[in-house]
C-alpha cells in the first residue's frame, strides 16, 4: 500500500496518519496521507507502532496478520526510533510547558531526537513550532495540502 517516491526533509509522522493511510472510510484523508509518506523520509516510533496495532484491531476490526503485514509495510518506508528513560523525563517537561497530554508528548520528543523538521498529524496545534526547530502540521487543512505536499 505504501509506495516510495521523492524525500523532502524529514518528517515524524503520527499514528492518525497511518490510521487513515490503511482505513478505507476516508478516501481524501488516505490520498494525503499517501502524499505525505511518499514526500518525506519519514520516521516513526514503537509508540506509533504500537498505537497504530491496537487502533487497527480495535477500531478497524483488522485480523493481527493484516496489521503484521501493514507494519511490515510502514517499517521498511520509516525509520524507527525507540523511546528511552530521558525521552520519558522530557516528554513530562514538554507537557508542563505545553500542556498537551503525555502520549502527544512522546510524539514531539520523538520527532525533536529524530531531528526532524516537520511533526505530521492532525491532533496537534497546526503551526506551533517546538524547540526552534520542529513544525507541526496537521497536513489534511487544505491550506497546508498545497504548501507540504506538493
Amino acid at each position: 500500500m505504501i509506495e516510495m517516491l521523492q524525500m523532502n526533509g524529514r518528517a515524524f509522522v503520527d499514528t492518525n496518519v497511518f490510521i487513515y493511510l490503511y482505513s478505507g472510510d476516508e478516501i481524501t484523508k488516505r490520498e494525503i496521507a499517501q502524499k505525505a509518506i511518499n514526500k518525506y523520509e519519514c520516521i516513526i516510533s514503537t509508540q506509533v507502532l504500537n498505537e497504530f496495532s491496537n487502533t487497527c484491531i480495535k477500531k478497524l476490526y483488522k485480523k493481527a496478520e493484516e496489521v503484521e503485514l501493514a507494519i511490515d509495510e510502514i517499517t521498511e518506508r520509516c525509520n524507527i526510533l525507540t523511546l528511552r528513560t530521558e525521552d520519558i523525563k522530557h516528554a513530562l517537561n514538554i507537557h508542563k510547558i505545553f500542556g498537551y497530554s503525555y502520549y502527544d508528548c512522546l510524539i514531539i520528543v520523538s520527532a525533536l531526537n529524530s531531528k526532524c523538521d516537520y511533526l505530521l498529524t492532525e491532533d496537534l496545534a497546526n503551526g506551533q513550532i517546538i524547540g526552534n526547530k520542529l513544525t507541526i502540521v496537521n497536513i489534511f487543512l487544505k491550506e497546508n495540502i498545497e504548501k507540504y505536499l506538493t
